[in-house]
């Protein structure tokens, strides 16, 4: 079973979860303790997170992410809803200020 480390609010929250699981799934059931989530769809950001280690194991960041994350993927920065872990991994939610990338509005002349 892969193992997850969380770095959160100057905390570690380190536990084995069943491989292709759901942090945020997890949170929700009160089975993954001080995961900070939201809608759980991916579209707030409130689950963002920090991938330090273990990247290579997770899928690539999908539609949702690119659109609210924007370059931040690029800093593997994922969220936490999207992701399926199947493999140890360290992620960090320590002083992140992600806000959901809004959709600029038109212009037309």
């Amino acid at each position: 079973m892969p193992n997850v480390k969380l770095h959160v609010d100057g905390t570690i929250v380190e536990q084995e979860v069943k491989e292709n699981a759901n942090l945020v799934v997890l949170a929700g059931i009160r089975q993954f303790p001080k995961l900070k989530y939201g809608c759980g769809m991916g579209r707030c950001t409130k689950c963002t997170c920090q991938v330090i280690e273990g990247a290579e194991g997770l899928a690539p960041p999908n539609w949702k992410e690119e659109k609210m994350l924007g370059d931040k993927v690029k800093e593997n920065y994922r969220l936490a809803c999207q992701m399926t872990i199947t493999q140890d991994i360290v992620l960090s939610q320590e002083n992140l200020s992600i806000e959901p990338i809004k959709k600029q509005p038109s212009t037309t002349a």
